[in-house]
């Protein structure tokens, strides 16, 4: 018999496209001879909670106990259930007929979150955009009632995560061991009955979870616990981004409770001797870059030279067998570069592994995923390309990468527009100079909609000091020349970098928003600076000027550190005001304005040039 293997997707990620990992293990092992089975379980649970029956148990369970914060959800509880599946259909196909009835002023109840929408909605769609209006009402119809599970019935419960709160920097097992004793609620229940009659159609010998984010560890575990109670002859091992950056020190034997073996890195190599030693072709000690236990203790076997899969050898990722018919378009946000997160359908696909530049000193350059570089061909990647669209039916196409190569995005250009494939795609960059207009148009003609890419601190000196390799001037120029092609533009931006005075805060403020008034950019985010235990800084914090305060590592998560930052401002000061302006200068609002006007404490004159930018340009 040959071995089975189940691939999941514990819950929450995104719910409008499939996550790509179990689809790259999945088309690896394949190529292996291995019978692969994905189950996105994290869809198919947001499916079966956001239905008719589940809503009106949710009800039940909250009168039961005696709970009922959001007041206003309670109250309209039978709008909720009886329109809820209703709701839950448009946003999986969008028809326009039923558009016009949820924009009905008296279809859908109105809550905590959809109170005085109307102002805003015509603000931001006018008289178009009916099939938009009616997405963002019925986004907010659900994020109610997530609210209501959260505050009411399920503590843990989010709209994209999953008790995140207790996974997120936990350095000790203890917290999640309590919670994992606990009698599971109801939307864990759902899952795990999920999870049987999938086990059950599949009889696998090997389930493995891919984890990615500290939001899917919970439902991973509460599921390999279900696993070992009742099918207590399965293995079971988890991967995924988040065992890669957080449980790379594994000591705390109690997680082995609920999995068998925790592979790091790229999965394809560890899993694959996992397969061969389940089968007995192999002995333990030939297991590579797995934590196992051993003797009651955590032991990682790693036997070198390691098994190396190029990323050019690799084959195309697999996504059949996911529900693709079943994934959700949501609209949170007015702005249209937030919104490709989570509106419409991607395919997920890496031009390059790894990170060509590897030098940013906030990042995890000494991990694999991005210190191990490694590009294919154009050709491959069309190839690759056209397997998804045949297997998928989507189009659309978001690559991945730490940071697309400009050279492999100008192959990849010239080559589907040679072979004549139609796609849309985005993607992350480096805002470096070969990005110059006669690039950005090719790129633009070959299907690109939009590219992000880290700013970071607006600030030349901090720019240096984290080795982005780029400047002020640069980014201008080259976000203008994508610009121009009608490429949207986001960038990351970045506060409390070790040393950042409130000056160079204040000024990178204003540079983010010359860079809005003359068009360079469209969209952004700001980030607190964090330091983490795999970048340059937080293995050498005394270089950065900061002293590292904690936490204590007490066996299991090891990644994001507490620092102080001696010499810097205090920089959750600026939290409110910073997200306050970027806020209106995506919707074109408030780029006249002082920027006094965004805080509501003093903060110093800039000292950036008013015609700093439109100079560079």
């Amino acid at each position: 018999m040959p071995l089975k293997t189940l691939l999941i997707t514990p819950p929450f990620t995104q719910l409008n496209t499939p996550y790509p990992a179990t689809a790259y293990i999945k088309g690896f092992l394949e190529s292996k001879n291995i019978v692969a089975t994905q189950v996105d379980l994290s869809i198919e649970l947001f499916n079966a909670v956001y239905t008719k029956d589940f809503i009106q148990k949710v009800f039940e369970e909250a009168e039961t106990q005696n709970s009922f914060v959001h007041q206003e959800v309670w109250n309209q509880r039978e709008d909720y259930i009886h329109k809820v599946e209703k709701v839950i259909a448009y946003l999986r196909n969008h028809q326009v007929t039923e558009a016009y009835q949820i924009l009905h002023k008296d279809f859908l109840p109105k809550a905590h979150r959809a109170t005085n929408v109307d102002e805003e909605l015509d603000w931001a769609f006018g008289n178009l955009g009916i099939l938009d209006k009616a997405k963002h009402l019925a986004t907010l119809f659900v994020e109610e009632l997530g609210d209501f599970i959260q505050a009411n019935v399920d503590e843990f419960f989010s709209f994209t995560r999953y008790a995140e709160r207790i996974a997120s920097a936990a350095s000790s097992f203890n917290e999640l061991e309590t919670y994992l004793s606990y009698e599971p609620t109801i939307v864990e229940q759902k899952m795990l009955e999920i999870l049987k009659t999938k086990f059950d159609k599949n009889k696998a010998d090997l389930v493995c979870f891919s984890i990615p984010f500290p939001g899917n560890l919970f439902a991973a575990l509460r599921c390999g616990q279900y696993i070992k109670k009742h099918y207590p002859k399965t293995k079971v091992a988890f991967g995924g981004g988040y065992c890669n950056t957080e449980l790379r020190s594994l000591t705390d034997p109690r997680v082995f409770k609920y999995t068998d073996f925790i592979s790091l890195d790229d999965g394809e190599a560890p899993l694959l001797k996992i397969t061969e030693f389940i089968q007995g072709k192999i002995d333990l000690s030939e297991l590579e870059r797995t934590y196992v236990l051993e003797n009651g203790k955590v032991v990682y076997k790693n036997k070198t030279p390691n098994t190396i899969f190029h990323h050019k050898d690799l084959p195309a990722p697999s996504y059949e067998g996911l529900l693709h018919h079943t994934y959700l378009s949501f609209l949170d946000v007015m702005n249209p570069m937030h919104r490709m997160w989570s509106d419409g359908r991607w395919n997920k696909l890496t031009v390059a592994h790894g990170c060509y530049w590897k030098k940013c000193t906030f990042c995890d350059t000494n991990l694999d995923y991005i210190s191990i570089y490694q590009n294919t061909t154009a050709e491959d990647l069309v190839d690759k390309i056209e397997k998804i669209v045949a297997e998928t039916g989507t189009t659309g196409f978001h690559f991945v990468d730490e940071a697309a190569p400009p050279k492999a995005l100008k192959n990849l250009a010239e080559k589907l527009i040679e072979r004549k494939v139609y796609i849309t795609w985005w993607t992350n960059i480096r805002f470096e100079k070969t990005f110059n207009a006669a690039l950005c148009a090719l790129l633009a003609k070959s299907g690109c909609i939009a590219v992000t890419g880290g700013l970071e601190v607006a600030s030349d000196r901090l720019l240096k000091k984290m080795k982005k390799g780029v400047d002020i001037a640069q980014v201008a120029r080259v976000t203008n020349d994508f610009a121009d092609n009608n490429i949207m533009v986001h960038a990351y931006l970045m506060y409390g970098f070790p040393t950042e005075t409130e000056q160079e805060t204040i000024d990178s403020l204003e540079i983010v928003r010359q860079l809005f008034e003359n068009g360079c950019i469209q969209s952004g985010f700001w980030h607190q600076f964090t330091t983490t235990v795999h970048s340059p800084i937080g293995k050498n914090p005394d270089a950065f000027e900061i002293e590292i305060l904690g936490p204590k590592f007490e066996g299991f998560a090891q990644n994001d550190l507490i620092h102080n930052d001696p010499t810097g401002a205090d920089h959750t000061l600026y939290t409110t005001g910073l997200n306050l302006a970027l806020n209106n200068y995506l919707n074109g609002l408030g780029l006249d304005l002082e920027l006094q006007e965004w805080f509501d404490f003093d903060i110093p004159e800039t000292t950036v040039e008013a015609d700093l930018i439109a100079n560079a340009l």
